[in-house]
């Protein structure tokens, strides 16, 4: 049923009573006062019926009527009617009709900018995109990060909710957490902040078809958190050692100590022979019941292997092509071109130990060995800061991780073409 809508002309209700057999007999129509009238109706209405001296239930029928007709809520209506009793003065309007906003501080074009640097760099935490940027600015000179560089990383999310960066951002669902079997043994590694104690891990790259696919070996540095990656067809021995071998000799200080869990491909006697050859003072391996020992490595598999190698199955006879991109585009970029947190220990008055990352703490792998003290002992003979200075600022961040992007689109391009071709 329509509701029909009309003009009220109220000056023939006089009394209570009119205004109750108002309301009792008018529930089909919708009497209405147009909004600039609507103050100076209900001033008039109390004054009519000198709503003041009224008991409580007369004063109901007042706002009753006032409800119907002005069409404000009860919650309103009282407001309003407060204000008008307790002043001799007309009802007026105290908010304006448009209200001042914030001055607008990041760009559209900067929202773009923080959608492609985290489609370079695969979406960083938000400490590490806002070093990024920070680092874009300041130490390569690019201009079009100035206002990103001084944004806080509680904004920086909230730009991230933005439509302008969902439509420009293709965002990959979470890697799934590695499930490994808690193998027990002897002890973690003690660095005492220095430089060279390994942590290892491989990593399978899936199956299809009961075939088995390359694996990944990854080392990292516990104090440092330098990082090799690399690529072997199999696990066993004859497959492992030589890469292994070339792995160790990619990192730029001098090696002390191996740590792994207790699997068989890391506990024999060609690795100790290696091992001992390539001067390593000790090898360690993990406890039981202490899954911390190896987590630095595992965690490095998630954030770092899989972001960038996802699950799927690549075929074993790919394996030199892709330790080929770890070598030359991959590992690089991690250590010289993509920071990190690095925690600090926090004792309380109870002693209880506890961990903190503070964000001027971040800084890349490159940059954290750079700034342990006495760090050009730790080097290997015949390296020096100067050389590795030319390979870590050589390119900014954005040129490395592009050229990473560009790498690995065209590795897995080819791998698909030869699978596709064998078939």
């Amino acid at each position: 049923m329509q509701i029909m809508v009309i003009q009220l002309n109220d000056q023939q209700l006089r009394t209570l009573e009119q205004l109750q057999a108002f309301l009792d007999g008018t529930a089909p129509m919708d009497f209405t006062i147009t909004g600039d009238e609507r103050y100076a109706f209900i001033t008039r209405t109390l004054r009519r019926f000198g709503y003041t001296r009224l008991r409580r239930p007369q004063k109901a029928v007042v706002l009753r009527f006032l409800e119907r007709v002005s069409g404000y809520s009860r919650q309103q209506l009282t407001r309003l009617v407060k204000r008008a009793t307790e002043r001799s003065a007309p009802l007026k309007k105290r908010y304006r009709a448009s209200r001042g906003s914030f001055a607008t501080v990041y760009t559209p074009e900067d929202v773009l900018l923080l959608a492609r640097t985290d489609s370079l760099h695969g979406t960083l935490s938000g400490p590490a995109t806002k070093k990024l940027m920070e680092r874009a600015f300041a130490l390569f000179q690019d201009p079009g990060y100035e206002r990103l560089a001084a944004i806080s990383v509680a904004h920086l999310y909230n730009l991230r909710q933005r439509q302008a960066y969902q439509r420009h951002r293709i965002v990959w669902t979470r890697t799934c957490p590695v499930v490994l079997c808690p193998i027990g043994e002897r002890r973690a590694p003690a660095p005492n902040n220095q430089p060279g104690y390994l942590r290892v891990d491989s990593l399978h790259q899936g199956d299809h078809d009961g075939l088995k696919g390359v694996y990944h070996i990854n080392a990292v540095d516990c104090v440092t958190q330098y990082e090799g990656v690399a690529t072997c067809e199999r696990i066993s021995e004859n497959y492992l050692i030589p890469v292994l071998e070339e792995l160790l000799c990619s990192f730029p200080f001098v090696l002390r100590g191996f740590h792994t869990d207790n699997g068989s491909e890391y506990i024999n006697r060609r690795l100790a022979k290696l091992l001992n050859s390539l001067l390593i003072e000790e090898q360690t391996k993990s406890r039981s019941r202490h899954s911390n020992d190896n987590a630095q490595a595992e965690s490095k598999n998630g954030s770092i292997v899989r972001k960038h190698f996802g699950y799927s199955h690549i075929p074993q006879r790919h394996a030199s092509v892709v330790n080929t991109f770890c070598r030359e585009h991959l590992n690089p970029y991690i250590n010289f071109h993509r920071p990190c947190l690095f925690p600090e220990t926090i004792t309380d008055e109870k002693g209880r130990q506890r961990k903190r990352y503070p964000y001027s703490s971040m800084m890349t792998p490159y940059e954290k060995l750079r700034s342990l003290a006495d760090a050009s002992r730790h080097l290997k003979p015949g390296l020096t800061f100067e050389h590795l200075d030319a390979l870590a600022y050589a390119i900014s961040d954005n040129e490395a991780a592009r050229r990473m992007s560009a790498a690995r689109v065209k590795l897995f391009r080819s791998i698909s073409d030869r699978s596709a071709s064998a078939a």
